[in-house]
């Protein structure tokens, strides 16, 4: 695949920006249900929440302030007012994450665009059908090796032994990169040799060790590897191929999705609220997501507010469609259909039920142009 193709099949994705957008606390009663779960006794808000067929969830989610939204949603309340008592639960990687759902162990799970694009084609009955974060990612590494370097662009990891783990979004990223600079992959003083990890954090903490040159980052990792020292070669957003790229996808069995229609939409609601409140409350925003990411608030507002990732629920349907496109043409993952496996209607529902009942707010009609616009 040459340039201009990828160039050609990443220019959809790269006008679904989110940069239109614009940017209550309630006191948790629980009780016991007939099964002696804990469920909320906070009365929803809305009639769209009012049957709900399942008020207990678990949400996975991973060491990262991309899942800011869930944060939100826990910490100021919108879970329980929506009638749902909502637990959340940290794993390593994607693949935990999808096997959480598949077991019945999770019921919501933020996972990265391109593992549950290739979980999809391998046949896992999983379904897409909201947002968590876009961009957000990139690699680093060590000083040493970009003393008097005067362009700063992918090269730079020619002849450099550089820790990713495989099946993510950083992965696929990094390959439609050197693929676009004719750089191979292999070992060599001309080539980027890729060493894989099972997940972010082994292949963050990989750098302290003399065979690792450069390691892929998510949110937070950019920031607090530049913390500590190491240095920056890309971040995505910055890259022309790769902006407004979806990341993090809210996923669900298709199974589930079906069977509890009103409870998923209570979910979505949920959410926006939280992203609502994300634009309107930085200060309480960061307080919120340093409870489940424990690193310093300046790292964790320059991932949230620094411009290089946006946490928006919209389920960006069609800048997730380019991406798959822009991988199968990679070669990352086979091709198949979509669609079938993309739900919508939560997400259009849950905005449309928050409209209804606030008709004036101004980012809740952000949302629902950019989502008429791009479904």
């Amino acid at each position: 695949m040459n340039k201009k193709i990828i160039a050609a099949v990443l220019t959809a994705a790269l006008t679904l920006s989110f940069a239109s957008l614009t940017g209550c606390n309630t006191a948790e009663t629980n009780s016991l249900s007939e099964n002696g779960s804990s469920v909320s006794s906070a009365e929803p808000t809305s009639e769209s929440t009012q049957a709900l067929e399942k008020t207990s969830f678990n949400l996975g989610h991973l060491n990262s302030t991309a899942h800011v939204l869930g944060f939100v949603a826990k910490e100021e309340g919108y879970f329980e007012e929506e009638g749902l008592d909502v637990n959340l639960t940290l794993f390593s990687s994607a693949a935990e994450l999808s096997t959480g759902l598949e077991s019945d162990k999770l019921d919501v799970a933020f996972i990265g665009s391109v593992p549950s694009i290739t979980f999809q084609s391998q046949g896992h009955d999983l379904t897409i059908f909201g947002g968590a974060m876009t961009n957000g990612h990139g690699y680093v590494i060590k000083p040493e090796y970009v003393k008097d370097i005067d362009k700063w662009d992918v090269s730079i990891l020619k002849g450099r032994n550089v820790a990713s783990v495989k099946n993510s979004v950083q992965d696929a990223e990094l390959q439609i990169l050197l693929k676009d600079k004719g750089i191979e992959i292999g070992e060599g003083d001309d080539k980027v040799n890729i060493v894989y990890f099972d997940s972010q954090k082994d292949a963050y903490n990989a750098l302290q060790n003399d065979t690792i040159d450069a390691v892929s980052a998510y949110s937070p990792y950019t920031s607090l590897a530049e913390s500590q020292g190491y240095k920056i070669v890309y971040r995505c957003s910055e890259e022309p191929l790769l902006q407004n790229q979806p990341c993090c996808r809210q996923v669900a069995s298709t199974e589930a999705l079906s069977k509890y229609p009103n409870s998923y939409q209570a979910f979505e609601r949920a959410l926006i609220k939280a992203y609502k409140f994300t634009q309107e409350n930085q200060e309480q925003t960061i307080k919120d997501v340093k409870k489940y990411i424990d690193i310093e608030e300046d790292l964790i507002k320059t991932e949230l507010y620094g411009g290089y990732g946006t946490s928006v629920p919209d389920p960006d349907k069609q800048g997730t469609i380019a991406l798959k496109n822009s991988i199968v043409e990679l070669g990352y993952t086979e091709d198949y259909d979509i669609d079938k496996l993309y739900n919508t209607d939560v997400y259009k529902n849950a905005l449309e039920s928050l409209i209804k009942e606030n008709p004036d707010d101004q980012v809740y009609n952000e949302l629902q142009k950019h989502f008429d616009e791009f479904e």
